[in-house]
């Protein structure tokens, strides 16, 4: 199982860990729609983003409204030692048959073109929507990959770093062998 690969010039990466804890350009966040914080891995970095990054985010919500699932905006890192937070809205688990994989795809891809917008040069996702969301850990991480995979081979970007911080074994293997195959699969 890889723990990091090449691809296209960017270090792609596996680590077991706290999202909150990376000091990369941007951390995303599997947020609510409403960007107040919640449970999880969005709780988490409210708490330690601090008051700077609730702001933000409701300035956010007061300017667009709610994030619809799928879609990415972007804050600064409060108190994180991360400079930015990518905000991204995943599906909820209904069983597979409402678009789930789509708006899966389109979290880690609309974070990707920010940062990239952005001129960043590092990033760190967490297993988005695997938590409270309910989406099978070997589906997501499959959709994960092959998304940044793709992300990588067909869009110009400024990443030269994108780290998947799993924070658990399970999580951590099933994401490698997921690499793993997508990448060998793209071998062959």
């Amino acid at each position: 199982m890889p723990a990091g690969i090449w691809v296209k010039g960017t270090n792609l990466l596996l680590v077991k860990g706290d999202i909150t804890r990376e000091r990369v350009d941007a951390i995303v966040n599997a947020a609510n729609s409403g960007l107040m914080g919640g449970g999880g891995v969005d709780g988490a970095i409210h708490r330690a983003g601090g008051g700077a990054l609730k702001e933000e985010c409701g300035a956010i919500v007061s300017r667009i409204g709610r994030l619809q699932a799928g879609q990415a905006v972007i804050t600064t890192g409060g108190n994180l030692p991360a400079v930015y937070v990518i905000h991204t809205v995943g599906p909820v688990w209904h069983g597979g048959n409402n678009r789930e994989t789509e708006i899966l795809a389109s979290c880690y891809l609309e974070s990707l073109r920010l940062a990239t917008a952005h001129s960043l040069k590092s990033i760190s996702f967490p297993a988005i929507s695997t938590g409270i969301y309910g989406y099978p850990q070997k589906l997501a991480a499959g959709i994960a990959i092959t998304t940044v995979n793709e992300f990588l081979y067909h869009e110009q970007t400024t990443l030269k770093s994108i780290v998947f911080v799993l924070f658990d074994s399970y999580s951590y293997e099933i994401y490698g062998q997921e690499m793993e195959r997508i990448i060998n699969q793209d071998k062959t």
